[in-house]
């Protein structure tokens, strides 16, 4: 005996949103709270989400550059001593949501060795207008 399949109805797709994802940027900073911290750069581990929403793509200006998004981020780093990587995730997350394409941002920055036997210490933060 056959089965009989019924078709399900047609249904057009929506889309949801659209990311754009920076991924594990690695960068050296001047950053951190403690004397010893002071004065030398250290390795930062940052991943930048930025929600651009539902809008279609359909040009290069519709979307972010990758290369702008980690421009924000080696800018950052390479300016003055920023004490804590709260804050270095903060101006990185506001940085981005200066372009108004940007509906929201989630960045993360880790700091490896922060911590003996730990991979990494670190913080999330995210913004959305």
């Amino acid at each position: 005996m056959s089965a009989v399949v019924t078709p399900l109805p047609s249904v057009e797709p929506r889309r949801l949103g659209l990311k754009v994802l920076v991924r594990a940027l690695q960068v050296e900073a001047s950053i951190g709270f403690y004397d010893h911290e002071h004065g030398r750069l250290q390795p930062l581990v940052v991943d930048v989400e930025l929600d651009l929403g539902a809008a279609p793509v359909e040009r290069l200006t519709d979307t972010l550059d990758y290369d702008g998004v980690a421009r924000i981020v080696r800018d950052l780093a390479a300016g003055p001593h920023i004490a804590l990587i709260e804050t270095f995730a903060e101006r990185t997350a506001l940085a981005c949501l200066a372009d108004p394409r940007v509906l929201s941002v989630r960045v993360r920055v880790e700091k490896p060795g922060a911590i003996p036997d730990a991979a990494a210490a670190g913080c999330e933060v995210a913004y959305a207008r």
